[in-house]
Parts: C-alpha cells; sequence; structure tokens
C-alpha cells in the first residue's frame, strides 16, 4: 500500500503508475477485480452529464414519481379484451366491406386473401364496477379494479409490423437507435435510489404463444444519450443479474479495499489525461458494488405476507414468470426505481386466438389487478403511473379459416386500446370510440406521440424541452409531435 500511495503522491510518472497497476493491483487482487469488472461491464457505464438530480427536470410539479410500464408485445386483441362490438354477431363469416377498410394496407399475411369474414368475439362481456367499463370474461381480476382504470380505445399508431411498432412506442421512431423513453426519464430526472439502476426492465415469455417474437434489448437502449441511461435487464432465469457474487477467497472488505485503491489510481490517471469518462467508471464499479447487496435484497421475496404472495396467482414464486416480474416491480416501486417496463411476450394471435387470449390472460390478470391494488394499500399508488398496452391492434376480420370457436386476428395500427391508472389519471374515465367494426376511429384519436407525452407531463417533463443535441439537431421523444392528452388527467 506504500507504493501504492507514493506513485499516487509523487510526481506523475504513466510509465510506473502502469508498472503497479500490472505489477501490485492485477496479481494480487485479479479475481477480484475481475469481478467487479464484468460486474461493471453488465451496467450502463456512467458520464459527466449524469446526476442523480437530472438535468433541470422536473420543471413543474409532478403527479408522479415513477412509473411501471406493463408493455403486452405483440398486440392483444382490443375487441377480445375492452372495446367489444356486439352487432358483429350479425355480421359473422361476411366480408368486411370496402367502406370500412378505406384502403388501408394490410400486411401481406393478409394481403392475399381472398376475402376478409368478420370474426366476432367469442368472449362475453360485462360492464364491472360504477365506471361500467366493458371488460372481457377472461379478465375477472383486472375487471375488480376497474374503477381505478382509465381507458383509451383510440390509440393508433404509424407502422404495421412488429418491429418497428414497438421501437416506435418505446423510442418514438421505427428505426433503431434512438434512446428508449426510459432513457429520457433517466437523463431529465435521474434517480432516487443510488443503489440501484434508474431505470430496470423485466421480460417474461407468455404461455398464450411460447414462440412468440424476442425481444431486442436496444428497445430499452439509451441511443444517442449517455449509456448511463439505458435500461438495466434483469435476467428471468439464474442471478437477476450477473457477477453479483464475488469469487470464492473474497470477502466484501477485500473488495471494498480493492476498488478504494482503484479509485485513487484512477483519479490520478484523469489528472494527467483527463477523460471524462476515467471518473465515469468510478462511478460504475461504486453502482455495481452497491448493486451487489442491494439486488439481492431487492428479489429476495421470503419475507412477503402470505396473502399479497397469494394474490399475485400461482406463478408467482417462479422467477421470470410476468406474475413474479409484477411483485419485484412493486419492490422496486417502494425503492423508488424511477422507470420499471415489464415485457410480456406472447400476444401475437395470427391464428388460435381464442385459446391463446386465454393463456395469456391467465399470465397477466391476475398479477396486474394484485399490483394495482397492492400499491394502492401501501400508499403508493397516488404517485407511481401505470401504464398498460401493446405496439397496435388488431383486425375484426380472420386471418385464415374463420370456424364458430376459432379464428386469428392480423396487425392492426389503426385503432387499439390501452389503460392507465394511478398518479394524475382519471379513475373509471374511457376516452375514444371505434366504429362498429373496431375499425377506425370516431371520436378522440390518440397517437403514440401523445401517450409519450402524456407519461412525460405527469413526471413533471414538458416532452417540448426535454431535448438533446446530436448531429446538429435537437431531438426528443416525441420528436415534432405530441400533445398531451388533457382528458384522462385528474
Amino acid at each position: 500500500m506504500n507504493e501504492f500511495q507514493n506513485i499516487l503522491t509523487n510526481k506523475p510518472n504513466l510509465g510506473a503508475t502502469q508498472d503497479f497497476l500490472n505489477r501490485r493491483i492485477f496479481l494480487r487482487n485479479g479475481a477480484a477485480a475481475l469481478s467487479a469488472t464484468a460486474l461493471a461491464g453488465l451496467l450502463p457505464s456512467l458520464s459527466s452529464e449524469a446526476k442523480t438530480t437530472g438535468n433541470g427536470f422536473p420543471n413543474f410539479p409532478a403527479k408522479a414519481k415513477r412509473v411501471i410500464y406493463l408493455f403486452q408485445s405483440g398486440a392483444p386483441s382490443q375487441m377480445d379484451l375492452f372495446d367489444p362490438k356486439p352487432l358483429m354477431e350479425k355480421q359473422r363469416g361476411k366480408d368486411l366491406p370496402d367502406s370500412i377498410r378505406k384502403g388501408q394496407r394490410l400486411t401481406t399475411m393478409t394481403s392475399g386473401q381472398k376475402s376478409f369474414p368478420i370474426a366476432p368475439s367469442i368472449f362475453k362481456f360485462a360492464r364491472q364496477g360504477n365506471s361500467g367499463h366493458w371488460m372481457s370474461d377472461v379478465l375477472p381480476h383486472l375487471s375488480k379494479e376497474a374503477d381505478e382504470l382509465c381507458f383509451i380505445k383510440s390509440m393508433h399508431t404509424e407502422a404495421i409490423n412488429h418491429d418497428p411498432a414497438i421501437t416506435f412506442c418505446q423510442t418514438g421512431h421505427q428505426l433503431a437507435g434512438r434512446p428508449s423513453i426510459g432513457s429520457w426519464l433517466s437523463y431529465g430526472l435521474g434517480t432516487e435510489n443510488k443503489d440501484l439502476p434508474a431505470y430496470v426492465v423485466l421480460t417474461s415469455f407468455g404461455t398464450g404463444r411460447p414462440d412468440d417474437q424476442p425481444l431486442y434489448d436496444r428497445l430499452w437502449g439509451a441511443g444517442f444519450l449517455s449509456t448511463q441511461h439505458q435500461g438495466v435487464k434483469f435476467r428471468n432465469s439464474g442471478d437477476p443479474v450477473l457477477y453479483l457474487s464475488d469469487p470464492k477467497g473474497i470477502d466484501r472488505k477485500m473488495k471494498r479495499g480493492m476498488l478504494d485503491e482503484i479509485a485513487l489510481l484512477n483519479r490520478k490517471n484523469h489528472q494527467l489525461v483527463g477523460d471524462p469518462e476515467i471518473d465515469a467508471r468510478i462511478s460504475q464499479y461504486e453502482l455495481a458494488f452497491r448493486m451487489q447487496s442491494s439486488v439481492p435484497e431487492l428479489t429476495d421475496v421470503s419475507k412477503e405476507p402470505k396473502h399479497i404472495l397469494e394474490s399475485y396467482g400461482p406463478d408467482v414464486l417462479k422467477p421470470g414468470t410476468y406474475a413474479a416480474n409484477c411483485l419485484l416491480a412493486r419492490r422496486m416501486a417502494e425503492r423508488d426505481v424511477r422507470c420499471i417496463q415489464l415485457f410480456h411476450m406472447g400476444w401475437d394471435h395470427h391464428g388460435g386466438l381464442p385459446n391463446a387470449v386465454k393463456g395469456q390472460c391467465r399470465d397477466t390478470d391476475q398479477p396486474t389487478a394484485a399490483l394495482i391494488a397492492d400499491l394502492r394499500q401501501r400508499g403508493l399508488l397516488e404517485d407511481t403511473l401505470i401504464v398498460w398496452g401493446g405496439e397496435f391492434g388488431r383486425t375484426v376480420y380472420s386471418q385464415g379459416k374463420l370456424t364458430a370457436t376459432n379464428y386469428g386476428r392480423d396487425h392492426h395500427p389503426r385503432c387499439f386500446t390501452v389503460f392507465l391508472a394511478g398518479a394524475g389519471i382519471k379513475k373509471g374515465f374511457s376516452l375514444g370510440e371505434t366504429d362498429d367494426y373496431c375499425y377506425n376511429i370516431t371520436q378522440d384519436p390518440v397517437h403514440v406521440h401523445d401517450l409519450n407525452a402524456t407519461i412525460m407531463h405527469l413526471l413533471g417533463v414538458d416532452h417540448k424541452k426535454l431535448t438533446y443535441k446530436f448531429q446538429g439537431r435537437d431531438y426528443r421523444l416525441t420528436d415534432v409531435h405530441g400533445h398531451v392528452v388533457k382528458p384522462i388527467l385528474s
């Protein structure tokens, strides 16, 4: 240690510094250093732009401190869940009128069909709660929370295929490379918990279609922002984050000492070369060190009351399930993680939709309802925003053969449904209407940019002001579009 301190206090000598690093740090603490580097490498690197308090936001009082975004990847069928069209029963099997299609584009999966037979939903609907929301009988638990929910039934988007549509929902652009919504929030608002990332992502596989399209890490990437702001994905099997455990023979005291020595060496190197990323690396190692304690504590649900575990359903103790992730989302909300995203795959139902939807709802219905109730009883729902929805909707006509008990539905960007709950949202409210074929919006259209602008508004951010200059122009999540959807605000 004396030799190390001498190098730090004497006249800077890059050669001596390098010799010391090679001879003492690497050889003596090689195993511990390798562990810390590996864990830190999985985390976003920090930069000098990153501040715990964010970059000047919120710029007005926020209703929400955090957002839990329950993204249903693959596109849930709106007319089978939330937007019933009873008049379609009389049109069963008839061809969708050209006057309804209005020349709108179709995917290549159905554009070659000789006919477009109307497929009414086989599910039963009933009005729920004092709000009277129409909800499908495959959502018995969520129906009990109807009076907490605010539906937007007039969502529309620009993309007609999954990858560009999901990318558009997350980044405001159909092509990859832009920052995700969680990254923008991390950049603008910073974090209130220094022991956990500001932006955490959880994924799960749906039983309705377990072989559905994969998700890509770029969906929660930081784009041209510092990579500090990208989402940290918790794995859905094994350790939630790799390298949480130190190698055998390395204890916390030894790790702490090693980090302190590396930090001193890095600060000296910063004096020599002035690279701001050196300070970033120091902070990265520190967060990695803290996460070795904070993540195991976060994911240990053994002390959760039995009635809470049971409320989330039978899969809550199976790591990587939607139920387990909903419980983790609540625990992250308690610890002030800024943005929590759950991506549940399996909603892409081009065929066999009735059975597949039942499977997806078995996965998501009870845990979603439990999450809302759990947050409410802990006083967290009043400052937590919940968003539930997919990337687009589904066609009223059947893809492939239509039978009395089976049908499929193609992609449909012209109208779909999402719901919100919690901080700043009107309870038991519904906005927007679609025609009798659930094919066109007839009242109060809401674009994806509008939804994103509203999410940011509830977190105290004016979406027009949260910008980042890159390659000569100012970028923002909503590009040059977007309006706050004021009718849904409480």
